[in-house]
């Protein structure tokens, strides 16, 4: 793609819609919104993106059904889990499905990338979104730096996949998440794995106050991190001492460690006003993530793919009206109770308490709701769109 230096109206080049982030939820807009004909431009700071990872890619069965994942960017399928209380005493849960599979982000990441691209979007690599402002009826100027040159872009229309500290949120004057945890996790190869593939889930607030920490082996990669409230923990002090810790339940000693993946995960529910005439906000700077499991990726498909119908729309028959669909106000009352239990998680800071619960979940009837969080299908209300989210008609964490 052309570099353009800032300069007068011939310099300025247009598009209907520039996306900035080229996570999952970028990715997916950018593809959708390129099937139907929109001349889209998708930017990210990073030059590959199969570098600097956050996400674990744990994608849940409600995913795998409604969406095209690649088997080439899948591991195998998971469907144990078991969940440690704070003196490590187990509750092992099973379901007689496939429920999740750990997706290869970066693998996963180039191939939907290729797919914008052969569907007409333009790709701007190691390009750093600069901020824009308001152009009247034409929608806005972009500013964009890229190896030291600053280019403008004039687009009707603007979306946010920048992450959980959205700058696209604040140009655009919609609403900023102000509640997160943050993670950490370090990938292996080479752990042996017995038994079936498995979720491993700690609860303990000393290692991970407000969330937990995690060993999620699939048999051909292992993931092990810890999450919590950045105030309350050094994450990776946290890591070091968690590893050390499971030591005696997992063999890390021939483990060839691939990458290290960290980041902040909103946990305060879908925003409010995640869009307005001039863009809107995708995936995590939506807050577009469960608030108690933290599970991102299952909100992230299906919010992206709303995003793309109602801008297609919106640009295509220029009527306002079509926004209203991408309202969090209408997804904020599907999570009362998740934001409730949010509350008592982070509010939860002994590890006696949490021992407790955990001894609660292996009685029945609460045994019941442990099942249901892991292996139900409420991670995101359906949106309703009117085509299937997996069409390539040109007509679009739980991770635990």
């Amino acid at each position: 793609m052309r570099s353009q230096l800032l300069g007068g109206e011939s310099s300025v080049e247009q598009f209907d819609v520039v996306v900035v982030g080229a996570g999952l939820a970028g990715l997916q807009a950018t593809r959708l919104l390129a099937r139907r004909g929109v001349r889209a431009l998708l930017v990210d700071r990073k030059q590959s993106l199969a570098e600097s990872v956050h996400t674990t890619g744990i994608f849940v069965r409600r995913t795998l059904e409604d969406f095209d994942l690649p088997e080439s960017c899948l591991g195998r399928p998971v469907r144990h889990v078991t969940l440690y209380s704070p003196s490590r005493r187990t509750l092992a849960l099973h379901s007689t499905r496939d429920e999740f599979r750990v997706g290869r982000m970066g693998r996963l990441y180039e191939h939907y990338l290729g797919e914008c691209l052969r569907a007409g979007a333009e790709w701007s690599p190691s390009t750093r979104y600069a901020g824009l402002e308001d152009d009247g009826a034409r929608g806005s100027i972009i500013r964009v730096e890229r190896g030291g040159l600053m280019r403008q872009v004039r687009a009707r229309f603007v979306m946010g996949g920048d992450g959980a500290r959205s700058r696209v949120a604040r140009d655009l004057g919609l609403d900023a998440n102000s509640e997160w945890i943050v993670g950490v996790e370090d990938v292996y190869e080479g752990v042996p794995l017995e038994g079936e593939p498995r979720f491993h889930c700690f609860l303990d607030p000393r290692i991970a106050p407000g969330y937990l920490a995690w060993v999620v082996h699939d048999g051909e990669e292992t993931h092990l991190g810890v999450g919590g409230y950045a105030a309350r923990f050094d994450a990776l002090k946290a890591l070091e001492s968690f590893r050390a810790s499971v030591a005696g339940l997992f063999d890390f000693s021939r483990a060839r460690k691939i990458e290290r993946r960290g980041g902040r995960i909103p946990v305060g529910g879908v925003l409010k006003r995640i869009a307005n005439e001039r863009g809107l906000l995708l995936g995590d700077a939506a807050g577009a993530v469960s608030p108690l499991t933290a599970g991102g990726l299952d909100p992230c498909m299906r919010l992206s793919s709303l995003a793309a119908e109602v801008a297609a729309d919106y640009l295509t028959n220029d009527d306002a009206t079509a926004l209203a669909r991408y309202s969090g106000e209408r997804f904020r009352a599907r999570f009362v109770s998740r934001l409730w239990m949010r509350r008592v998680l982070r509010a939860t800071s002994h590890a006696a308490l949490v021992e407790t619960a955990c001894a609660l979940m292996r009685l029945p009837p609460f045994n019941a709701v442990a099942w249901h969080v892991f292996f139900g299908r409420g991670s995101f209300p359906d949106v309703g769109l009117e085509t299937a989210p997996h069409s390539s008609t040109t007509a679009p964490q739980p991770s635990v």
